[in-house]
C-alpha cells in the first residue's frame, strides 16, 4: 500500500507478467523433441504448445494451437519440413518458421524456402537466440 497526500492509502498492483510465447516443434526424432522440450521448460517466456512427428501433423496442430513460432525439422516422413513450411506460410503467413536441420550447407540449400530462419542442429547453443529474435516477448 502507498499513501497519497492527505493520508489516503492506495493499493499497489503489480503489472501482470507477459503471456509466454507458444512454440510448436516438429521433428521425427524423439530425442530432438525431448531436448527441445527441456530447452523451452527452462525459459518462462516460451511454452511448448504442441509436438509433431512430421510435417502433416505440424500443419494440423498449428491450425488448432495457433503458435507464435514453429520449429520444423527438414527431413521428416510423411511430409518433410520444406513442404510443410510452404503450406504453413500459406495458412498463417505471419507466424515465423525456423527450419532446424542437420544439413551443413544451409544457405545454398534453402534459399527459396519460405522460412524465416534456418538453423543447424549442430548450433543448438544459439537456438534460443534465434527463437527470441523471431518471437520476441513484449
Amino acid at each position: 500500500m502507498r499513501s497519497l497526500p492527505g493520508g489516503r492509502a492506495i493499493a499497489h498492483y503489480d503489472l501482470p507478467e507477459p503471456m509466454p510465447k507458444t512454440v510448436l516443434v516438429a521433428d521425427d526424432s524423439d530425442m530432438i523433441r525431448k531436448l527441445l522440450c527441456r530447452l523451452f521448460e527452462t525459459d518462462a517466456n516460451y511454452e511448448l504448445c504442441a509436438q509433431a512427428r512430421n510435417g502433416e501433423e505440424a500443419i494440423a496442430l498449428a491450425v488448432i494451437h495457433k503458435p507464435d513460432l514453429i520449429i520444423l525439422d527438414v527431413s521428416m516422413p510423411v511430409m518433410d519440413g520444406l513442404r510443410a513450411s510452404k503450406k504453413l506460410k500459406q495458412i498463417m503467413p505471419h507466424v515465423p518458421i525456423l527450419l532446424f536441420t542437420q544439413h551443413s550447407d544451409l544457405k545454398m540449400m534453402f534459399e527459396d524456402v519460405p522460412a524465416d530462419r534456418v538453423v543447424s542442429k549442430t548450433d543448438l547453443v544459439s537456438l534460443m537466440q534465434h527463437v527470441r529474435e523471431l518471437a520476441p516477448v513484449e
